[in-house]
């Protein structure tokens, strides 16, 4: 398995050691939570520098979760890892076909050149999937056909699966407002309501804020 640096977790003295044993056995311990963000200065924004909306919205969301510690935290041989970094893997679907890849990359400082690295990637790869299977990341797709209110995610039956996933679907106006259906999954093991409420405050205020 290959992915960033990482640090064991000593779950006994952990302060989320009651909350985590509780959901750890759950049959399916994620959960998701469905809203709609503002993206009207976002998407602005984006239009005028000729960016990419979906690559944009990779980097954002992926950037902001890295900004909330308990979306670091994954399952692992039996104990808790904590990842120094979370990076994005997402779908990606050629122009004329209707079969999407998995694109893992890292997470790059810089938006722009995030997004030309993500899609370089995006069109080379050939295959399905590649590379080594891991877990620091997010998982992010998009459902651009649909503006969704809610949503469900395929799953194993591997209980120690605590990769996030976010997805969004077609935006539409409000009024003066253009609106976005969002959605976060993640377990209950680590990510609390609260959390979440925490992680959609955040991209939305650098969404906001974006220049």
């Amino acid at each position: 398995m290959v992915e960033g640096s990482y640090k064991k977790i000593e779950v006994q003295n952990w302060e989320r050691n009651v909350h985590y044993n509780f959901f750890k056995g759950s049959e399916f311990g994620q959960y998701n939570i469905c809203c709609n963000i503002d993206i009207t200065h976002f998407l602005g924004k984006l239009k005028e520098k000729g960016l990419s909306f979906y690559y944009a919205m990779i980097y954002a969301s992926t950037y902001c979760i890295n900004l909330i510690p308990e979306f670091h935290y994954r399952m692992r041989d039996d104990g808790v890892i904590y990842f120094d970094k979370i990076n994005p893997s997402f779908t990606y679907m050629p122009e004329n076909s209707e079969l999407f890849k998995l694109i893992t990359v890292e997470l790059e400082e810089d938006m722009i050149e995030f997004i030309h690295h993500a899609k370089q990637t995006a069109v080379a790869q050939q295959g399905f999937i590649e590379g080594i299977k891991r877990d620091d990341l997010i998982y992010i797709t998009s459902i651009p056909w649909i503006s969704f209110t809610q949503i469900t995610h395929t799953m194993s039956r591997d209980k120690t699966d605590t990769v996030p996933r976010v997805s969004w679907g077609k935006y539409f106006k409000d009024g003066e407002r253009i609106l976005m259906p969002f959605s976060v999954q993640v377990h209950h093991s680590f990510v609390d309501g609260i959390h979440v409420g925490k992680y959609v405050e955040c991209l939305q205020k650098y969404m906001d804020e974006y220049k």
